[in-house]
C-alpha cells in the first residue's frame, strides 16, 4: 500500500512538473466545470501570446476560405510575429528580426503585419513569400512609437514623449505599481502624430502634458482616431477621439462622482460606439458602458462583483460581450471571478455564462478576450498551463 501510495504521489508530481513547463498542454479537451470545448491556438514551443484585447488579429485567407490569426510567439531572438491558420492549426513565422518586434497591426486590404523595431517601422506579408518592406524611419531627434492603423491603410497613429522622460521612469521603475503614478504625476509633454504612408511623413496632431495612450483608430472612419489620458483611472477624464484631419479633440465620458472611474475602452465593429469597464463608484457598482460616438448617447449594462472583468470585447454581430475574468487582487475584490465570461445584455444589465474555468491562470497576464471573425469562438491568452499559450473556447 505504501509503494502504491508512493508511486501516485509521484506520478502526480510528475504531471505537475510537466505542467509547468509547458509539456503537457492538451490540443483540444472540454472543461470539466463549464462543458465547453476548448482548442490550442499556439502549438508552437516557448512562450506565446495573442494581441492585446482592442487590437484586431484576424484577416482571411487568399482564397477567403478560412480565417488567420496574427500573434506573437517567442524566438532565440525574442518576440517575433507568426501567422496561424485557424482551420489547420498551422503556424509560420513572419518575422526574424535580431531585436524583438513590437505593434499589432494587421492591414487587411495590404494584407500585411505592422510592426516596429527600433527607429524603423516595417510591413511584412501575411502570405508567401512574406516579403517585408520599410515604411517609415524616425528621425533622431524623435523617439516615436506607432500603435495604430487606420480603416483605409493610408495612416499610422503614435506618440512621442519629451527627453523620453516617461521611458526613463519606466527603466528606473520597471513594475507597474512603480511606474504608473509616477508617469501620470510628471505630467510629461506627449505628442500625438499620424504617418502618411504614401509620402512617409510624420505630422503632429495634438500636444498635452497628459499621458496619452492606448491609441485605436475607427475601425469605420479613417480620420477619427480614440486615445486615452492614462494614470489612475479616479483622476482622469479618459476617453477622447480625435479627427486627425480637423484637430477637433471630444470627451467620449465625463466622470459625475467622486471615484468614479471608466477605462479599458474599445470600438465596436462598426466604429459607431465606444465601449469601456465604468465603476460608479470605483470596486462598488460595475458597468460595461457605452457612448454613442455621433449623438454622444450613452447606455450601461450592469454586472455583478464576480463577473466583473480586466477586459471586455463585443462580437462582430454586436449581440454578445466576452471578459476575461479577474482575481482577488483586482480592483472588483471578487471572490469568483477567474473565468471567462460570456455575457448576454438583458434589459439594463448583462446574464453571464462561464466558459472557462481560470483558478489555475495567473493574472498578472491579462487573458485579452476577442471573438472571432464568426463570433462563435473566444480567444484568449493562459498560463494556465505554465507557457504562455493561445486557446479558443466555443461558445
Amino acid at each position: 500500500m505504501f509503494h502504491i501510495k508512493k508511486i501516485l504521489f509521484l506520478l502526480t508530481l510528475s504531471f505537475c512538473i510537466a505542467n509547468v513547463y509547458g509539456q503537457s498542454i492538451p490540443d483540444e479537451w472540454t472543461d470539466s466545470v463549464t462543458g465547453h470545448k476548448l482548442v490550442r491556438l499556439s502549438r508552437r514551443d516557448g512562450n506565446n501570446t495573442s494581441f492585446y484585447f482592442h487590437n484586431n488579429p484576424f484577416i482571411k485567407s487568399v482564397d477567403g476560405k478560412d480565417e488567420l490569426m496574427v500573434y506573437y510567439g517567442e524566438t532565440a531572438l525574442g518576440r517575433q510575429l507568426f501567422v496561424v491558420n485557424l482551420s489547420t492549426i498551422k503556424s509560420v513565422q513572419l518575422t526574424a528580426e535580431k531585436f524583438p518586434v513590437k505593434g499589432e497591426m494587421v492591414a487587411r486590404r495590404h494584407r500585411e503585419a505592422i510592426y516596429q523595431c527600433g527607429d524603423s517601422v516595417f510591413a511584412v506579408g501575411i502570405d508567401a513569400p512574406y516579403r517585408k518592406r520599410v515604411l517609415y524611419v524616425f528621425p533622431d531627434s524623435i523617439h516615436g512609437t506607432v500603435y495604430s492603423l487606420n480603416a483605409d491603410e493610408t495612416l499610422l497613429a503614435g506618440t512621442y514623449n519629451t527627453d523620453d522622460a516617461e521611458q526613463q521612469i519606466l527603466k528606473q521603475y520597471p513594475k507597474k505599481s512603480q511606474y504608473f503614478k509616477r508617469i501620470y504625476e510628471a505630467h510629461i509633454p506627449h505628442t500625438l502624430f499620424t504617418i502618411d504612408l504614401a509620402q512617409a511623413k510624420l505630422r503632429v496632431v495634438h500636444r498635452e502634458t497628459e499621458w496619452t495612450n492606448h491609441l485605436q483608430f475607427s475601425p469605420a472612419d479613417p480620420d477619427l482616431l480614440m486615445y486615452c489620458h492614462e494614470g489612475p483611472w479616479d483622476k482622469v477624464d479618459r476617453v477622447w477621439v480625435i479627427n486627425v484631419q480637423t484637430g477637433e479633440n471630444r470627451l467620449m465620458h465625463r466622470r459625475t462622482m467622486d471615484g468614479e472611474i471608466a477605462g479599458h475602452e474599445f470600438w465596436s465593429s462598426d466604429g459607431k460606439t465606444i465601449w469601456f469597464d465604468l465603476q460608479m463608484p470605483k470596486s462598488v457598482t460595475f458597468y460595461l458602458g457605452a457612448t454613442d460616438v455621433a449623438t454622444g448617447k450613452e447606455t450601461r449594462y450592469s454586472l455583478q462583483r464576480d463577473e466583473w472583468s480586466i477586459h471586455y470585447n463585443i462580437s462582430p454581430d454586436g449581440q454578445f460581450f466576452a471578459g476575461d475574468g479577474a482575481d482577488s487582487a483586482h480592483v472588483a475584490k471578487a471572490k469568483d471571478a477567474s473565468w471567462i465570461y460570456l455575457f448576454r445584455p438583458v434589459g439594463d444589465h448583462f446574464v453571464s455564462e462561464k466558459l472557462v474555468n481560470m483558478n489555475q491562470h495567473k493574472y498578472h497576464l491579462e487573458p485579452n478576450v476577442h471573438f472571432s471573425p464568426d463570433g462563435e469562438w473566444i480567444v484568449f491568452r493562459s498560463n494556465m498551463f505554465g507557457k504562455t499559450t493561445i486557446f479558443a473556447v466555443h461558445k
